[in-house]
């Protein structure tokens, strides 16, 4: 089959997938929109008169009054989420969504609590504030904010995600890091999510809300409390960025917060340091979800207790082990893109990010920067507009010297504030046209290792790259 076909968290949603990979040849750039237009029309195909499918991140008036179809009212008494706007019909009949809402809320001891800011236009009130039934929710709003109180304001949403596999976990580990730098840049060139609950908001994409939306943590984990019950005082969401690289230790400047028993373990099994602590940072987390014929696993045959951990480490890249006894490998997903109203702009996205994991690795092009730049790369493309006003760490050289991969080179390295700059995305992708320290054009980039391929198949790639 060419598609495949997955229940997702709304009820309004699916997830559509290729049927099998993507091959290894780079003729397979041309199918990548082709098989998206496939979806649609399969769908498409299956809905009744003056009904389509739209691809766009979130409905609009997600959570206003009668925004499903036929209109269910929230029950904020009795629901999974307790939510004033989002109402149990609106989330997939699977016992997974509705249990991950409800387990979440009971963890954190709490309903979640997104507040996006206000657009202010001429008539936007000053300050906006909206009143609201109950206690927990008037304290939980902010003023001049737009609040949500449901997993379904997050998870409710849609995305573009790629996963890439690569040839040896060595190489994995590489993408991975190189791959997590470049997630701020494509969350800016993706943003399309302007409109939350009805509301203009001041930001452009999904990003803060949906890490808001899973939030599991305890008043203690969050810091907003002395830790006396619980074990760790966790920084961030378990839907967030990612927090240490896994290939070279050197530019990460943060802490990272891990189960240290989990860490030995894995030491004295062979496992090296970098390897150890990601693993272990992901075992902070407790458990959300876990079926009752499932408690029971042969380890050596099965990965479900792991996967039920790293599946619900929503982090921007995930490195992905392969799974026993298959001939899958070493694979990394990326993850942080808007999804997009046509297939050509999906398609043109999942492209571009295609094309630069096969540069970085033909040209062994170094993106490290400090792990905290990263972070601060992630909420400046929160911003309105970002992909034209803000402006984002990146690296003033981007090459390795010969015989150097970005790993190697980086553990060299003596991380210094020399190594980067503040840019705008149109520098990070196209370069400018003078300035000795400045990157290379990405897109000139794209097209140095395929230099032998047929016209035909480099103007297709030209055309998702450039828009020719």
């Amino acid at each position: 089959t060419e598609t495949a076909w997955r229940p997702e968290y709304g009820s309004y949603m699916l997830e559509a997938t290729p049927g099998r990979p993507f091959e290894g040849s780079l003729a397979d750039f041309n199918k990548v929109e082709a098989n998206m237009k496939l979806r649609r029309e399969q769908l498409n195909a299956l809905l009744g008169p003056n009904q389509r499918c739209v691809t766009i991140t979130t409905f609009p008036r997600l959570g206003c009054e009668g925004f499903t179809h036929p209109t269910y009212l929230p029950q904020p008494s009795s629901s999974c989420s307790h939510s004033l706007f989002f109402p149990d019909e609106a989330i997939n009949s699977h016992p997974r969504f509705s249990t991950l809402t409800r387990n979440i809320r009971e963890r954190r001891g709490s309903k979640v609590a997104m507040n996006a800011p206000i657009f202010r236009d001429t008539k936007t009130p000053s300050p906006f504030v909206e009143s609201f039934p109950d206690e927990e929710s008037q304290q939980a709003a902010k003023p001049d904010h737009i609040y949500m109180d449901a997993m379904g304001f997050g998870m409710g949403m849609s995305c573009v995600q790629v996963t890439f596999q690569a040839c040896s976990i060595e190489e994995a580990r590489l993408l991975y890091d190189q791959l997590t730098v470049i997630c701020p840049i494509v969350l800016a060139l993706s943003a399309s999510t302007p409109i939350f609950r009805g509301y203009l908001s001041d930001r452009d994409c999904r990003w803060n809300v949906i890490c808001g939306s899973v939030d599991d943590r305890t008043l203690e984990e969050r810091g907003d409390k002395p830790l006396q019950k619980d074990r760790f005082r966790i920084p961030k969401s378990r839907y967030g960025s990612v927090s240490c690289y896994l290939a070279s230790e050197s530019y990460n400047d943060q802490e990272v917060v891990q189960d240290s028993d989990i860490y030995r373990g894995l030491r004295e099994a062979g496992i090296d340091h970098l390897l150890s602590q990601h693993m272990a940072h992901l075992f902070i987390r407790d458990p959300l979800t876990l079926w009752s014929e499932q408690v029971y696993q042969e380890v050596e045959n099965s990965s479900n207790h792991f996967e039920n951990i790293q599946s619900t480490n929503w982090q921007s890249m995930r490195f992905k082990p392969p799974p026993p006894n298959s001939p899958i490998g070493w694979r990394v997903e990326f993850r942080p893109t808007d999804l997009q109203p046509t297939d050509f702009q999906n398609a043109a996205l999942v492209v571009f990010v295609v094309l630069l994991t096969r540069t970085i690795l033909s040209l062994n092009l170094n993106f490290y920067l400090p792990i905290s730049k990263v972070d601060e790369n992630l909420e400046r493309a929160e911003k309105r507009d970002a992909v034209l006003n803000q402006k984002f760490y990146f690296r003033k050289h981007v090459h390795c010297e010969a015989g150097q991969t970005a790993a190697t080179a980086a553990d060299k390295a003596t991380p210094s504030d020399d190594e980067y700059e503040q840019m705008d995305i149109d520098t990070i992708v196209n370069g400018k046209v003078s300035g000795p320290t400045l990157p290379s054009n990405l897109l000139l980039l794209f097209f140095f290792p395929f230099s032998s391929l047929n016209i035909l198949l480099k103007g297709a790639l030209r055309r998702f790259t450039c828009g020719e």
